[in-house]
């Protein structure tokens, strides 16, 4: 399974995902942010590339569907609903996202 992690600027929370469950059994990964400042920019190629796509907030779904809509027909799409709160590997959101993630992780 491919999974994508999306945030504002792949700078704390979808890198942090990327980070975790880069060793996960059978499991391949990536992050991406959705803003212009990111600092990866989301690409079609990912959206392609994934099979599921874990967005932290609300607003991130809003935005992908904006853009890459077109892009996303038959793609699970997962709101996380974290919010920008946490710093990168901070304890809590590591805890939260393998709590939140434990589903779609088979």
């Amino acid at each position: 399974m491919r999974l994508l992690f999306l945030c504002s600027k792949n700078r704390l929370r979808s890198p942090t995902a990327e980070s975790i469950f880069a060793d996960h059994p059978c499991t391949e990964v990536d992050s991406a942010g959705l803003s212009k400042d990111a600092d990866i920019r989301l690409s079609d190629e990912q959206v392609h590339w994934a099979d599921l796509i874990l967005v932290m907030e609300k607003i991130h779904r809003a935005k992908l569907n904006q853009k890459y809509g077109h892009a996303l027909k038959g793609k699970k799409i997962v709101v996380l609903g974290i919010p920008d709160n946490y710093e990168f590997m901070d304890e809590e959101l590591i805890a939260i996202l393998t709590k939140k993630c434990a589903p779609y992780l088979g």
